[in-house]
């Protein structure tokens, strides 16, 4: 006895075909959840993480501690954000800003931004060049005046 069996020219393209099919709506279904997983995906910072700081630059000494929460910032005035500074120069206070994308800008350097702390706080003492120290004007209604002083 002998068997026929018949094979279909068009199969293999069929075949072909709708795994290519498959292929382009996983593709796609992927793309469409793809961005909700990133959103839900915990990420580290990729800034480095920042420490507190005591160095000499350039002739003067700047130092920098992480005030907690609830921890009044430097002068007693609270800083809102995250992980707040009290930096000083030379023992004086100086005040930095934090952004919203999370860098810094200084009191003495408030056109740019730095990505840390320290790198804010040598900005400022490039400001201050030789012989100039920061000074603390009286206190009005509570507001901090701040200042350059020969």
């Amino acid at each position: 006895m002998t068997s026929r069996v018949t094979v279909d020219p068009d199969a293999g393209r069929r075949r072909t075909r709708r795994n290519a099919l498959r292929a382009l709506g996983v593709s796609a279904l992927a793309l469409a959840v793809a961005p909700v997983v990133a959103a839900a995906w915990p990420r580290r910072s990729a800034r480095p993480e920042e420490s507190d700081f005591d160095e000499t630059y350039r002739g003067h000494r700047i130092r920098g501690a992480q005030a907690h929460a609830g921890q009044a910032a430097y002068l007693g005035a609270r800083t809102p954000g995250v992980h707040p500074w009290d930096v000083t120069v030379d023992g004086r206070p100086l005040h930095l800003m934090r952004r919203a994308d999370g860098t810094y800008l200084s009191m003495i350097d408030h056109y740019r931004s730095y990505p840390t702390a320290l790198e804010a706080t040598r900005a400022a003492v490039d400001e201050l060049g030789a012989g100039r120290h920061l000074r603390v004007a009286a206190m009005v209604e509570g507001a901090v005046g701040h200042g350059l002083h020969a």
